[in-house]
């Protein structure tokens, strides 16, 4: 039988017993008022060892009692029993996933929304000088580097920011947050000392070994001009020869200065001159038109905007974009350069209407070496770093290169200044 059927039973059976009681003594409502008064002093008792046992926290044990109250203790006591189960389960995956993340190499730090910091591991303590104590306090108060200051407040954290260590100038960390939760968000500094120091050795050694080649080319080139202007033509496969020669040359001296150039735009300080560029637009497509002199560039400036940057750099990127567009298009096409201004980018488009990227190939064409293979007509020479030139140029300028193609129907490569850029 049901605990509350039993309650209800014994409670009827006295109300019987009352009733009776009552209807032989005539004193029924007494008797009646006598049994409400002894059930709730039962019950307000029962209340108060409930209370007591709640709060002295024994979970062990609980008061020996009967009927509905019986029931209630073994209910309650059977949920503090699986709480306190589910709080040491979670106890030791949490003393798990500290010693876990103790354990990593790379510096970890949890903040929460208003930039306090709630944990730290050892390597955080290590390399970004934090200590136990630091908990509670903002992290811009203890990294004090404008630059993570700037990326911090951005909340673009789409790419890491590279700083040296608070402690430690000889150590660069790559620093990048993560959000998650509610408001939280979890900053991890990676140690790219190593890589940066593999970086600046390969940048060192392409610069140098491209500087050397220079002068034996040069004096290669030379003579296989003066023997160019001495042949005859008596012997076909000496003609054939030279030609190839040189033009192989030429072809490897590109490639050097190209090489020269990506070494200086990675290792050279931003020049900061105001720079006219419709009028460099124009100079550009007057160049090419000279050379090619079929009218194929239709150039559009709607605006006269000006920018703030380095000519020699513009110059050379606006130079590749025109030059991959006229090189991979069919000599019937238009090629079409856009200059114009929004209120919060100058824009220059490139468009033309040649064979097309595809998806898969328009996130690596600004790689360097990079090439799409395409079945072609003919060959189209090229050394895979026109764009990786345009990418670095863009980048010095605080500006981004978007690229929309379909396979086909031709490509646009739109450059994106920042209205900040605007020159007077």
């Amino acid at each position: 039988m049901a605990i509350w059927q039993r309650e209800i039973i014994t409670f009827l059976l006295l109300f019987f017993a009352v009733c009776v009681i009552g209807l032989f003594t005539k004193l029924f409502l007494p008797l009646l008022l006598v049994l409400m008064i002894f059930l709730l002093c039962r019950h307000l008792y029962q209340i108060h060892r409930f209370e007591k046992w709640l709060r002295m926290g024994r979970q062990n044990i609980y008061p020996k009692t009967t009927g509905v109250w019986e029931e209630i203790y073994y209910h309650v006591y059977r949920i503090r029993k699986n709480n306190k189960r589910r709080k040491k389960k979670l106890s030791k995956m949490v003393d798990q996933f500290r010693e876990s993340t103790e354990a990593l190499p790379d510096a970890a730090v949890v903040l929460n929304a208003t930039d306090e910091i709630e944990w730290a591991n050892k390597a955080a303590r290590d390399v970004l000088g934090l200590k136990q104590s630091d908990k509670g306090q903002r992290i811009p108060n203890l990294i004090r580097f404008p630059e993570f200051i700037q990326y911090l407040k951005s909340k673009q954290y789409d790419e890491p920011v590279i700083l040296p260590s608070p402690i430690n100038n000889k150590i660069t960390l790559a620093v990048r947050i993560i959000k998650y939760g509610a408001g939280l968000r979890l900053l991890l500094a990676q140690d790219v000392t190593q890589l940066k120091q593999m970086e600046r050795m390969r940048k060192d050694f392409v610069a140098n070994v491209s500087h050397e080649l220079r002068t034996p080319l040069t004096v290669i080139k030379g003579y296989l001009e003066t023997l160019q202007d001495v042949d005859e033509g008596m012997s076909p496969l000496l003609t054939n020869s030279l030609k190839n020669m040189l033009g192989q040359t030429d072809r490897m001296q590109y490639l050097v200065d190209g090489l020269l150039l990506l070494a200086h735009l990675e290792t050279k300080s931003k020049k900061h001159e105001v720079i006219n560029v419709p009028d460099l637009l124009m100079q550009i497509c007057h160049e090419h038109e000279a050379l090619l002199g079929d009218g194929r560039i239709e150039l559009t400036l709607d605006s006269d905007a000006k920018l703030v940057g380095e000519e020699h750099e513009l110059r050379s990127a606006f130079t590749n974009l025109l030059g991959n567009a006229l090189k991979y298009s069919p000599e019937d096409t238009l090629i079409k350069l856009h200059w114009y201004q929004t209120s919060d980018a100058l824009l220059l488009d490139v468009i033309d209407q040649g064979e097309g990227i595809s998806v898969a190939d328009i996130s690596r064409v600004t790689e360097r070496f990079y090439r799409v293979e395409n079945k072609r007509d003919k060959k189209v020479n090229g050394t895979g770093l026109g764009l990786a030139i345009v990418k670095h140029v863009l980048m010095r300028h605080d500006a981004h290169l978007i690229i929309r193609s379909e396979l086909g129907k031709g490509s646009c490569f739109q450059c994106t200044f920042p209205i900040q850029r605007l020159g007077e």
